[in-house]
C-alpha cells in the first residue's frame, strides 16, 4: 500500500476497565516465557475497546486500488541472516526435558488456524480458542498440543495495537502453550487515515528479542513471542515449518517483487538446501497467509506459488503440506505433481474467528466436493478440491510422527467434548503420498478385552 507514514500517532486513551494505553515503556521484562493465566477466567462478553468503523478507510483503500497505487510494503530484515531460525526449545527457554518428552512420545501435536481476530465481538474467536484449549485435556500426554501456529490476520482491520488485547490476548488467555504466527495482510496493512508503521504491533508482540509482556497484553500474563522476523524456519521435533510473509495486499499474496526484494526467495533456497544437505527426514511444512489455491471470494496467488515452485524444483525438495488462511473458511486441496505422482495437501484454514465466508455467492448452486479444479497435463499439476466447510469456525490439529503427517480439521461448533475431526488427511513422509493414518493405542483395547472377559454370553 502507498499510504504508509513513518510518524506514529499517539494511542487513544484507554476507557475505564480496559487495558492500559499502549506504549513501549509499559512493557514488562519477564525473562522467561509465560503462556496463560495462573487461574482460568471466564470468557468476556464484550470487547474492552469497541472496534471503530473502518468504512471510511476502506473507501480510500478501494480508491487507491482502482488507481493502481497499492503496492507491497517493505518490512524489516529478520534477525539471523539469510535463513533466520527459531527452535521450539528456544521458545520454551531451553527446556530440554520438554523436547525429550515429545521425542519419547513419538509424535508432535500442534494447532493452526487463521483470521482469528474479530471486529464484532468476542463470541466466535472465544468459541475457537475454547475448543482448542479443550484439546489439552487428554488421557495420554503425547496427544497434548505443544503450540499454536496462527496463519495470519491476527488483529483486524489494520493490526492496530489498541485491538491486540481484545482480538489476541484475551481470547487466548487460557491457552496453556506458546503461540506463533505468520503475519497476514491485515497485520501489515496501514490505514490511510492513521499514521502507523506497517507491522509495528505484530513485530512487537511476535518478534520480540526477549520474553516481555507488552503493553498490548494489558494485565494478562502471556509474554511476547521471540520469532526472528516475518519469515523464518521453525524447528520442532518431527516437523520443520517454513514461515513466509505474503504481505499487505488483499490479493494476491506477494513474497518477492521490485518493491520488497527477494530476501524470502533467498531464505527459501537456503532453507531447502539445508534440508537436503542434512538429509532431513521429518515433516516439512510451508505456512503463509495468502493461499496458492482457493475457491472462495479470494483469488489464487499464482506468482507466489510459481516462485516457490521454481526453487523447490531447483533444489529438489518439496513440502509435505502447505498451510494458509485469508479465505474465511476451511478448504482442502490435493495437488498431484505430474513429474513424479507425489501429492501435497494445500489447506486453507481462515475461519479462526473473523466472519465466516460462504464459498459460493448467494443464489448460486452449492459447490460439490471432491472435484477437479485444475486438470493435470504436461507440466501442469492436477489440483482437486477435496473438502470444505463454509458454515463453521474452526481450526487444524496437526500430528507429526517419524513417518507420517496427519492434518485434522475440527469445527468449533462441535464443542469442547468432541474430539473427532470433520476432515483429515495423512501424508506418508517417505513416499509423499496420501495414506491412512496409523492410529495410536490409547488404552481402549485393554478396556475392551476386560469387558469381553466379563461377558459370559447366553
Amino acid at each position: 500500500m502507498a499510504t504508509k507514514s513513518k510518524t506514529k500517532s499517539p494511542p487513544p486513551a484507554a476507557p475505564a476497565g480496559s487495558p492500559a494505553a499502549v506504549g513501549k515503556s509499559a512493557a514488562r521484562v519477564i525473562g522467561h516465557p509465560v503462556f496463560s493465566q495462573p487461574e482460568p477466567t471466564a470468557d468476556p462478553q464484550t470487547f474492552a475497546i469497541k472496534h471503530a468503523s473502518d468504512n471510511a478507510a476502506y473507501k480510500k483503500i478501494d480508491a487507491f486500488n482502482k488507481e493502481h497505487k497499492l503496492h507491497p510494503l517493505p518490512f524489516p530484515a529478520p534477525r539471523g541472516g539469510v535463513e533466520p531460525r527459531l527452535t521450539f526449545e528456544a521458545v520454551l527457554n531451553g527446556n530440554k526435558d520438554a523436547i525429550k518428552r515429545i521425542i519419547a512420545g513419538g509424535q508432535l501435536v500442534f494447532h493452526a488456524t487463521g483470521d482469528c481476530g474479530s471486529t464484532r465481538g468476542p463470541q466466535h474467536q472465544n468459541q475457537v480458542a475454547d475448543k482448542m484449549t479443550s484439546d489439552f485435556q487428554e488421557s495420554d500426554i503425547k496427544e497434548v498440543p505443544q503450540f499454536n501456529f496462527l496463519l495470519g490476520d491476527v488483529v483486524y482491520s489494520f493490526g492496530e495495537s489498541q485491538y491486540y488485547y481484545d482480538q489476541f490476548y484475551e481470547p487466548y488467555r487460557n491457552y496453556p502453550a506458546p503461540i506463533l504466527a505468520v503475519a497476514g495482510n491485515h497485520d501489515g496493512m496501514v490505514s490511510p487515515l492513521a499514521h502507523e508503521v506497517s507491522l509495528a504491533a505484530y513485530l512487537r508482540n511476535f518478534c520480540s528479542e526477549g520474553f516481555i509482556v507488552t503493553a498490548e497484553a494489558g494485565g494478562l500474563s502471556r509474554t511476547a513471542q521471540i520469532q526472528p522476523g516475518v519469515f523464518f524456519t521453525f524447528e520442532a521435533p518431527f516437523a520443520r515449518i517454513l514461515a513466509f510473509y505474503s504481505n499487505a495486499l488483499e490479493d494476491p499474496g506477494v513474497i518477492a517483487d521490485d518493491s520488497i526484494g527477494s530476501s524470502q526467495l533467498d531464505f527459501l533456497r537456503a532453507a531447502l538446501k539445508r534440508v537436503k544437505s542434512e538429509k532431513y527426514k521429518g515433516a516439512l511444512i510451508f505456512a503463509d497467509h495468502h493461499p496458492p489455491y482457493t475457491v472462495s471470494q479470494h483469488g489464487w496467488s499464482v506468482d507466489l506459488l510459481a516462485q516457490i515452485d521454481v526453487i523447490c524444483s531447483e533444489i529438489g525438495v518439496w513440502p509435505h503440506a502447505f498451510l494458509s488462511g485469508h479465505a474465511h473458511n476451511y478448504q482442502r486441496f490435493t495437488r498431484t505433481r505430474t513429474a513424479d505422482g507425489t501429492q501435497i495437501p494445500y489447506i486453507v484454514c481462515g475461519n479462526g474467528g473473523h466472519n465466516v465466508q460462504k464459498i459460493t455467492k448467494a443464489g448460486t448452486p452449492t459447490l460439490r466436493a471432491p472435484q477437479i479444479i485444475q486438470h493435470g497435463s504436461g507440466k501442469i499439476d492436477q489440483v482437486v478440491l477435496e473438502n470444505y466447510d463454509d458454515q463453521n469456525y474452526g481450526y487444524l490439529r496437526i500430528v507429526a510422527t517419524a513417518t507420517q503427517l496427519c492434518i485434522e480439521y475440527h469445527p468449533a461448533s462441535d464443542g469442547p467434548h468432541a474430539k473427532t475431526p470433520d476432515d483429515h488427511v495423512t501424508i506418508d513422509l517417505d513416499s509423499r503420498k496420501i495414506t491412512h493414518f496409523s492410529a495410536n493405542d490409547l488404552g481402549h483395547p485393554d478396556t475392551a478385552h476386560a469387558v469381553r472377559g466379563k461377558f459370559k454370553g447366553p
